[in-house]
């Protein structure tokens, strides 16, 4: 960022958080926070190779931590002084929010040398900051909050978590199980009102999965791969029945909200009816799914599934355009891997026809689609993944080398910029004859690497969430409409309309 310009982006910084991000956004690329040993750790492991003369997950984690070493400009140094100073916040709820990245401050402070801005006399506020930073005189509200639940204090501890909403609704399950779910359902029904509708909404759908005993759960960590996190070490400790009590009094609630909130936005109208289309009854909301794609051609919420035209399916990936030429050795879906260089500027390209005939033939259930680099590294920039419709028959243009007609393709995603080794990004289930659209990352060199009970785990999640067409439905109800069988209705929603994620959102939940 200009000097010049440095002051006018003083509006967009309101915590010390705000301006780490954008200095690690310009120093990595990334949008989140993702800490060093993360990065590092990621980049040795993506490097690693079944073949150990071409290993080289050490080079690769030692160019790395390198390259992440923090050099600032003085005038950069004085820019992020003054965003600094001229924060409104206070100074200890300053350094509560720094907290957590408190490794990554001390280096950033550093680097930027901010203790010799903070000695000058217009740089006040600066100073105060890093002198509490330092002697750590601040209260950490998630350390209060731990001491009084570990000495089963509930009345204080839920006084805590009523400050803050958003972190009440995100440890209520665990807070059922600890202090019981009469009393932090009553405590929690004081401050549900606060919450966005989207995290209302994720409590009612996930409710389940969290109090069945001994179901794991899939979780998909910041920068890592999805993985399997046992139960609650508490839901042991309950019965059965007073584990579905817990589930429905959560979804219950989260209903009861939810209809008061649409019920509350209802405009006097003529509408009278709504036609809801069968197909947003399996099209989950877009809510809790991290994604490192791109839907820069169509657009779809994880969940999405696509009926299958015909008896095959192509998959296709693309990887290397505008890239100069180099070795990228990208996989598709199985153990097929073309070692290749791709062409300067052109790109390289995969194909892979399934046919589903002769999958019911041998029995398969459903069949995942990967792609991963089989070269040392990450998935290639700009590499493209997809499937398209196989109505028509693949020829290769001996001209432009294209192999498909770009208006076959029936869902595809760019990955931009990604940590990742490898990804599934749609399963087919064969009886049914559809193909789910999800995203879920793994490591490892081929798809020996992925574990099928991670897959297993996540279609149980997508299943578990709420739908696009059961919101409409308590929608409908809390407005008054009725619903009809034909599109032939005051409100009409299809699942053309369903595509359009941010309308979905914004009538929906608001946002």
């Amino acid at each position: 960022m200009e000097q010049d310009r440095a002051q006018e982006a003083q509006i967009y910084f309101s915590t010390p958080n705000d301006i780490l991000r954008y200095l690690w956004y310009k120093k990595t690329g990334f949008l989140q926070i993702i800490e060093p040993k993360t990065i590092i750790r990621k980049t040795g492991r993506n490097n690693t190779h079944i073949c150990g003369v071409l290993d080289k997950s050490r080079s690769a984690a030692q160019a790395k931590r390198e390259e992440l070493k923090l050099k600032y400009t003085r005038r950069e140094c004085k820019m992020v002084a003054l965003w600094l100073n001229n924060l409104t916040m206070a100074p200890e709820k300053a350094c509560e929010i720094m907290h957590p990245k408190r490794e990554m401050w001390v280096r950033m402070i550093r680097a930027l040398r901010l203790a010799e801005y903070a000695r000058k006399p217009e740089f006040g506020n600066l100073k105060e900051l890093m002198d509490i930073f330092y002697r750590q005189a601040y209260t950490v509200w998630q350390g209060e909050v731990e001491r009084n639940r570990l000495k089963a204090d509930a009345e204080q501890t839920f006084a805590l978590l009523k400050q803050r909403p958003g972190m009440f609704a995100r440890s209520l399950f665990a807070n059922m199980l600890w202090f019981g779910a009469e009393e932090t359902l009553a405590a929690f029904k004081e401050v549900v009102h606060l919450l966005p509708a989207r995290l209302v909404v994720t409590l009612g759908m996930y409710a389940e999965s969290y109090f069945e005993p001994g179901r794991k759960r899939m979780v998909k960590p910041l920068g890592g791969n999805a993985l399997l996190i046992e139960p609650h070490y508490l839901v042991g400790l309950y019965m059965e029945d007073q584990l579905k009590a817990m589930v429905k009094d959560v979804q219950d609630l989260c209903k009861e909200v939810v209809a008061a909130r649409f019920a509350s936005a209802a405009v006097e109208s003529e509408n009278k009816s709504m036609y809801i289309d069968p197909m947003l009854f399996h099209i989950p909301l877009s809510i809790g799914d991290r994604s490192e794609t791109i839907q820069d051609t169509s657009c779809a919420l994880q969940g999405t599934r696509f009926p299958v035209e015909g008896d095959k399916v192509r998959l296709f990936m693309q990887w290397g355009k505008g890239l100069p030429a180099q070795h990228l050795d990208m996989d598709l879906s199985c153990h097929i891997t073309l070692p290749s260089t791709t062409p300067n500027k052109k790109g390289t390209a995969e194909y892979i026809e399934l046919d589903l005939n002769e999958l019911n033939r041998v029995g398969a259930e459903y069949v995942a689609f990967t792609c991963n680099a089989y070269s040392n590294g990450t998935i290639s920039p700009n590499l493209v993944v997809g499937w398209m419709n196989s109505a028509y028959p693949m020829k290769i243009s001996e001209r432009t080398g294209v192999a498909y007609d770009p208006s076959c393709v029936q869902h595809q995603v760019r990955v931009s910029q990604s940590l990742q080794k490898g990804l599934v990004f749609g399963v087919l289930k064969v009886k049914e004859r559809e193909i789910v659209w999800l995203e879920i990352p793994f490591g490892g060199q081929t798809i020996l690497s992925l574990d099928t009970q991670t897959i297993e785990k996540y279609l149980d999640k997508l299943e578990a969430k709420t739908t696009v067409g059961e919101l409409l439905a308590v929608k409908a109800q809390a407005q008054g409409l009725k619903l009809v069988d034909i599109p032939e209705a005051d409100e009409i929603y299809t699942r053309e309309w369903a595509l359009n994620t941010a309308a979905v959102t914004k009538l929906l939940l608001g946002d």
